[in-house]
């Protein structure tokens, strides 16, 4: 369970974060954020090589892998601010998933213990049960909500004579008991699954979907607070699970599983703003980003920026809390907001 480094290609952090060895838990101790790589793709049904995700995230950016990144909307600089560290890949046996999967759970297990956000770099979507669970093991079976951005819900039962895989995950953690089902809201859902037995399960477990067809008639912002509203009710903390597909193919082509008619890229970034800053987040994934099927890095550079954007409101989140500000995005950039070390 030590510093892999990374499992595919050379070993480098999160745009120069600091490293630390899962074994030496003086290394991360004091961590806000431990980042976790889960190069693992095996529970891919179409397109695989979410592999090579985790090295696609830390390193598509054009500035400095320098461990600083100011945010111009947040005035803070999140690999700063917070005490961000990465622990590498974890070792997940290709091609065997019932090993892979255990193995993530572990690490997001002893990260969550340590008092650190997990943040994990995948991998195909099969690794949100580990993920998920891991932190609930920690925190509470039923006491964590989940907000899971997708195109697709992910509640499959039995794919290829198997119980777990990328279109499953979500039916494995309620099954659980790791979360509840009327905590669990999925946003972004659209095209042509699942079929009628799996929504009919959905709707026993009393899961909350806003389908785009209702978010583009009710408009996202309303959307996102009735979500926070339910969230927050009974459970302590949010996981948070950003699968990649849920943007437009036009925005995140490098994908395994693309659906049209999904989220901009500024729609996304935008609602993992608002839920970091509203919401306590206890964990993370962004899942499905497949390199050989991107284009000009376009899904790799989304991907980073959903990290990035989620890791800035943490900051801003616990600097308001700490000085009794609040961030106001009405107000003009240089005007009525301090730059910091002016």
């Amino acid at each position: 369970m030590s510093r892999y480094g990374q499992q595919f290609g050379p070993d480098f952090t999160f745009l120069g974060v600091p490293r630390c060895d899962l074994e030496d838990p003086e290394s991360y101790a004091d961590a806000d954020v431990v980042i976790v790589g889960a190069p693992f793709d095996g529970g891919t049904s179409h397109r695989p090589g979410t592999r090579f995700g985790p090295m696609a995230i830390r390193g598509t950016d054009y500035l400095p892998h320098d461990g600083s990144r100011p945010s111009l909307a947040l005035r803070t600089d999140a690999l700063q601010d917070l005490r961000v560290v990465d622990a590498g890949d974890v070792e997940m046996t290709p091609g065997d998933i019932e090993v892979a999967l255990p193995a993530l759970e572990a690490v997001i297990e002893r990260v969550t213990r340590a008092g650190a956000i997990p943040v994990v770099l995948g991998g195909d979507h099969s690794i949100a049960f580990p993920d998920a669970k891991g932190v609930a093991n920690v925190l509470g079976h039923g006491r964590i909500s989940m907000i899971h951005f997708d195109a697709h819900a992910d509640t499959g039962d039995i794919t290829f004579g198997s119980l777990w895989g990328h279109g499953q995950p979500m039916r494995r953690l309620i099954e659980s008991g790791a979360l509840r089902g009327d905590r669990f809201l999925q946003i972004g859902l659209r095209g042509y699954w699942p079929e009628p037995e799996t929504l009919g399960w959905m709707a026993g477990q009393r899961m909350r979907s806003y389908e785009m067809t209702e978010i583009g008639h009710r408009g996202l912002e309303a959307c996102l607070t009735e979500v926070f509203e339910i969230a927050t009710d009974e459970c302590e903390g949010v996981f948070l699970s950003v699968d990649i597909d849920v943007c437009d193919p036009g925005h995140a082509p490098g994908t395994g599983t693309p659906e049209p008619g999904g989220f901009s890229a500024r729609q996304l970034l935008d609602s993992v703003r608002r839920i970091c800053l509203e919401l306590p987040v206890v964990g993370m994934d962004v899942v499905e980003v497949s390199p050989p099927y991107d284009h000009a890095d376009i899904t790799a550079a989304l991907a980073n920026r959903v990290v990035l954007e989620a890791l800035s409101a943490i900051a801003r989140r616990r600097q308001d809390e700490r000085d009794g500000t609040r961030w106001d995005p009405a107000q003009p950039l240089l005007a009525n907001r301090p730059i910091p070390g002016s």
